[in-house]
Formats: C-alpha cells, structure tokens, sequence
C-alpha cells in the first residue's frame, strides 16, 4: 500500500493545538471510565474530514473515511497511515458534491467491511481479504436513498441506519433527491427495506445498547440538537422514541460541533461526539464530562482491546486510552 504524506505522530495534551484538548469533568464518575492522567494522543492529521472509524480485529488496524475525498485509510502503529481504498464512496466520472466518498464504516457478522456509501447513494459491503463490494441496499420503494451516512448491525444480522442529505449536491435542495423524509431505515436479514423514522430532520449517527432493545440516533440539527433512543420491537420496527440528551446547551454556551456519530461502551456508557468534543452520557442520560478535541468531532470507534477510543475530529484522527470496554469486545 502507498505511504502518504501526512503526519504520523504521538502528541499529548500539553503540546497540541495551543493546549485545546482536554478532559472536563462535571461529575466524579466520569474519572470512572477516563482516567484524569489519560492523554489525548494525535495519530495522523491532514485529512479534510474524517469520518466513520472502525476497529479490524483480525489485522489490528482502523480503517475510517475521508468522505471529501472520496477515500478510505488505514492506520496501524506499525505502518501510521495508508491508503486502503479509492473511490470509497463514489464511482461516477463527473464531479458530484463536496462530500462524494464512504462515510460511516463497520465490519458485520460476517467479517466484511460495510459502507454507507454518499455518491452511488448505498449501503454496501465487502470481504476484506479479497474485495468487490456487493450492494446490500440503494433504494425505498423504488427511491434513491439520500445519502447513507452511519450504520449498525444487530445479533440477528438486521441493518439500521441514517439516510441524511449532506453527500447530495445542493443537500437538501439537491434536485435528485428522490425521498422527502431524511429516515432512519431498517434492512433484515432477507434484505427488506422499511422505515422505521421519517420525523427526524438531520439523523446522523446511530448505535445499540447493549441488550440491542434500544436505538440511539442522534440528529445534527443545530436547532434540534439531541440524541433520541428508541424501543426496538420485537418486528424490528420502533416506538414514537423520546429525547434522550438535549446538547442545545452546550451549543449556547459557545461550545462548537453538532452530535454526529457515537458509540456505546459494554455497561451501557455513551460516548458521543458533540459540541467541544466527545460527551461521556449515563444510560440515564446524564452528561458525566467531556473528551475535549478543540476540533469539529465527527465520530469514534474502540480499538485495540477494546479499550481505546479512537476519534475522527476533523482533520486529525486521534485516541485516548480509557477505562470502559467497547461493544463486543
């Protein structure tokens, strides 16, 4: 794989980016699941937008996506950072919008990579050792999705995910937008395709709690800013749903970023990226502190043992060692 220019390097708090990252604590608790020694280290930086971080197991390395730049990478701590596919989320030949490239990223049951893919407007997976993507979903009864942009899988292999505008040229105004919802959508095993929240007016980032019997989907809605968590039903459909976290305060008090992807940690815990950074959230929805980046934070994934959060924040893709434990590790 090609070695590319960017910078590989380690950097703790006391010497990034004029002492902006931190940790903010607003409960006791949040030094529970980070320790208050814990140093927020810079892998990469470079990126124009990074997004949808994954760990690899079997490998050992994260792969996560810049969708402006229509590419997937590779980190290792052997290798820093590769190119590992392009186009990532976009096969046309003309220039489509500034977001064209694979956004969310996770490796499902079967051990193949799956994209939401902004420019060919899918969902889509692929076996890591060998490629060729496969198109799992591309429309709604009969209607070009949005823009997929993050995905989760549960134990009985269904498919939820995000279906927003922002990889569509003009976003909202694009004139080949073919469905009026931004949904939330469900696919099953067999392959359906269904709805299952049409009200939402920016979903973004999506995750399961542990026993799989809620869905968190958070909406980047500057105006709306909150995660919302669903009832799964045993069809796989959902209930009405309720606001889990309300961020607009953050927003008020100058913090900068919208909710956009999360994940959550084995006893529950949330970790989602928001306003400042990343916000650590109780299962009962209590804000315990805060991962500040000092950068627009787009998503996380754990890594390694399943302890170390890493995150996409803009341009940089750094990690933090924590005390939690990742979903399935």
């Amino acid at each position: 794989m090609k070695k590319l220019a960017l910078l590989f390097v380690l950097v703790t708090i006391s010497c990034f980016g004029q002492n902006k990252t931190k940790l903010v604590a607003l409960d006791d608790a949040f030094y529970d699941y980070i320790d208050k020694n814990a140093k927020i280290e810079v892998l990469a930086e470079g990126f124009i937008w990074a997004e949808g971080p994954v760990w690899v197991k079997e490998g050992s390395f994260l792969l996560f996506s810049d969708v402006p730049q229509n590419t997937i990478f590779k980190w290792s701590e052997t290798e820093g950072v590769t190119e590992f596919l392009k186009p990532s989320g976009y096969t046309g030949i003309s220039p489509y919008s500034r977001e064209p490239g694979s956004n969310g990223l996770i490796i499902n049951k079967q051990g193949e990579l799956v994209f939401c893919e902004h420019g060919d407007r899918r969902i889509s997976k692929m076996p890591l050792a060998n490629g060729g993507k496969v198109t799992i979903a591309d429309n709604w009864k009969g209607k070009r999705f949005n823009s997929p942009n993050d995905i989760v899988q549960t134990s009985n292999s269904t498919y939820y995910f995000t279906d927003p505008p922002y990889g569509l040229p003009e976003q909202q105004d694009s004139h080949s937008r073919e469905i009026d919802a931004f949904g939330v959508y469900k696919i099953d095993s067999e392959g359906k395709v269904e709805m299952v929240v049409s009200n939402l007016k920016r979903p973004n980032g999506v995750a399961l709690s542990p026993d799989e019997k809620l869905l968190y989907v958070n909406q980047s809605d500057s105006d709306e800013s909150y995660i919302m968590v669903y009832q799964i039903k045993n069809n796989g459909t959902l209930d009405e749903g309720r606001i889990f976290f309300d961020a607009s305060q953050l927003l008020k008090e100058g913090f900068v970023g919208s909710l956009d992807g999360l994940k959550v940690a084995a006893d529950g815990t949330i970790f989602s990226t928001g306003p400042s950074g990343v916000l650590v959230i109780t299962p009962k929805g209590k804000l315990l502190g805060r991962i500040e980046t000092g950068q627009r934070t787009a998503n996380c994934a754990w890594g390694n043992d399943g302890s170390v959060l890493y995150m996409t924040a803009h341009n940089y893709l750094m990690r933090i060692q924590t005390k939690s434990k990742g979903l399935g590790f």
